[in-house]
């Protein structure tokens, strides 16, 4: 019997050593009539010097292997328009030399994304990235290798949610990363974050949270390793924007901030002391790092996370490397450096994608999800419907996962309106899936999950959709926050996403009756994961729990209720 394994094959870009035929790839019969893939071919890459940084971030508590669509529409604005990781789509597989149908095309764009998901498979699950860090280490040396940890590792499961986070922090030990930094973790409240960095066994770094009080730094800032024969400092940055984007009351004694000024001081205070590589492990997002490079000096590498781009290879800016790792856990990011008399003289980079079919599991890490995950199993395989389309949340604007959140809380809340957050984390369900407890929960496991229902007025309205807005396109980087636009169930608009704060959103319309909205008039709204305290209401997931189990069926059809102009 012809397995996927058997007929798995691997598309070389920028380096690997690996070729394949070009053309459509629409079936298995196809499939099989190209290259072959191996875990020995995963692993080819062409090695330089004898530093290696390994990159993972924004797993999201995602332990098993997953599918993740890419998204449709990622729009840069100003200075970032039309560049990386501002591409979508064959746009995206032309910049990067991709052959369409090639199992890199179905790793980072959605181009007949079904077909190729039922060929390729999933990708990702923590016991497969530990059988590739294994045999890293192996070839380069522990001596030689750096596995650093982006950030938002703790939340976005059930069992994460269950376990406080303790099911990813036991996990990730067997990584043995170096350091880590983070932002979703913040969610968990300041005495658990605390906790668990007494107790994790690597750094913790944030060079950019001070403390309310005193003003004064609350984690260590830089670490420094002997790797290869060179001296590296390792900077950590946490996500700027936490006490906005997420609620401030979970840590009240700590600021945040990009803090430019005070990156510049580590990074000299880092060569001053000896470094001869420095390196920032940044939660900024990928244009905030892009503008970052060109405002402070001395960076030799940007490992960036919270925007879950992914880029084959690492861009350079100036004398800078930048290099974003994805997301959920489906790639390794990957950087060799040569490093003669104290300078990166030559270097070799690449995102590993994690075919879980491809790789064979680690057994230590394997043991040790399936203990985590044991309590909780029966659970988070319970059925409670199906889907027959496609279930996705990617994109700037609606996927049909939030589209199915919004319309749930309209039927549930009794709402004309309502408003889901534009979150980048949560998986993908292929058409005629079932729709289990762990996949909702990767849509909405969260600490402040009550669902509101309150009277906004339209001019209310705009104002959310106008501020929402600027934090993902204004043309400065330093003001975007993350994160993708407000979805919205019950109304249409048009949005210009290449206009100033204001003027951006127009043609508000509620969808039931075909009129706009009035600026006066106040409508019922419902929605979620608000970051006031004391917020009253159902938890989400047990609202759309209720939802999709009267629905049974769910057929999202194509949301055309916003219009993107310019």
């Amino acid at each position: 019997m012809v397995t996927r394994r058997d007929f798995l094959q691997y598309t070389a870009i920028a380096g690997a050593a690996l070729s394949a035929s070009a053309g459509y790839l629409g079936n298995a019969t196809r499939a099989l009539a190209q290259q072959k893939i191996t875990q020995d071919d995963l692993l080819k890459f062409d090695a330089k010097g004898k530093v290696t940084l390994l990159h993972i971030t924004d797993v999201h508590a995602q332990l098993k292997p997953v599918y993740f669509r890419p998204p449709d529409t990622n729009i840069g604005v100003g200075a970032f328009e039309g560049i990386p990781p501002h591409l979508v789509g064959e746009t995206f597989l032309s910049h990067f030399g991709i052959d369409k149908g090639s199992p890199l095309a179905y790793a980072h764009t959605m181009v007949d994304y079904v077909d190729l998901a039922r060929t390729y498979g999933k990708l990702g699950g923590l016991d497969r990235t530990a059988t590739i860090i294994k045999a890293i280490r192996a070839d380069r040396g522990d001596d030689s290798v750096l596995l650093l940890d982006g950030g938002d590792t703790w939340q976005g499961s059930y069992t994460s949610l269950k376990t406080n986070g303790q099911d990813m922090v036991d996990c990730m030990k067997l990584l043995k990363p170096d350091a880590m930094v983070g932002h979703w973790e913040f969610t968990f409240g300041q005495d658990r974050v605390e906790e668990i960095i007494d107790d994790m066994g690597y750094p913790f770094l944030a060079s950019n949270i001070f403390d309310t009080e005193w003003d004064e730094p609350v984690f260590e800032h830089t670490a420094f390793y002997e790797k290869g024969g060179s001296k590296i400092a390792v900077i950590g940055q946490a996500m700027p924007y936490t006490p906005i984007a997420n609620p401030r009351w979970m840590i009240p004694n700590w600021s945040f901030g990009i803090r430019p000024e005070v990156i510049q001081e580590n990074v000299d205070a880092a060569r001053t002391a000896g470094a001869d590589v420095v390196v920032l492990l940044s939660h900024n997002g990928f244009d905030v790092d892009q503008k970052l490079a060109t405002v402070v000096s001395g960076i030799d590498v940007i490992l960036t996370g919270h925007t879950h781009d992914a880029v084959p290879k690492a861009i350079e800016i100036g004398s800078t490397l930048v290099l974003s790792s994805g997301s959920h856990g489906k790639y390794l990011g990957r950087v060799d450096l040569d490093v003669q008399g104290g300078k990166v003289v030559d270097f070799s980079s690449y995102l590993i994608p994690i075919f879980s079919d491809v790789i064979k599991p680690d057994a230590e890490m394997s043991a040790k999800i399936d203990e985590v995950r044991a309590p909780y199993e029966a659970e988070c395989n319970r059925i409670i419907g199906k889907t027959e389309g496609l279930l996705y949340r990617r994109g700037n604007f609606n996927g049909t996962w939030d589209d199915l959140i919004c319309e749930g809380l309209i039927e549930e809340r009794d709402a004309e309106i309502s408003l889901s957050p534009g979150f980048r984390w949560g998986t993908t369900l292929l058409p005629g899936q079932d729709i289990t407890i762990d996949d909702l929960y990767n849509q909405t496991s969260m600490n402040y999950p009550s669902v509101y229902r309150l009277e906004f007025s339209g001019a209310q309205l705009k104002e959310i959709l106008e501020d929402v807005c600027d934090n993902l396109f204004n043309k400065d980087p330093f003001f975007q926050q993350g994160g993708d636009m407000v979805r919205v169930g019950g109304m249409g608009y048009t949005c210009a996403p290449a206009n100033e704060i204001g003027n951006r959103i127009s043609n508000m319309t509620l969808l039931k009756t075909g009129e706009l909205l009035e600026a006066s008039r106040n409508y019922v709204v419902a929605g979620w994961a608000s970051v006031n305290e004391g917020v009253e209401g159902p938890a989400i997931y047990d609202l759309m729990e209720d939802y999709i189990t009267k629905k049974q069926i769910i057929n999202m059809p194509k949301n055309e209720s916003v219009t993107v102009a310019g």
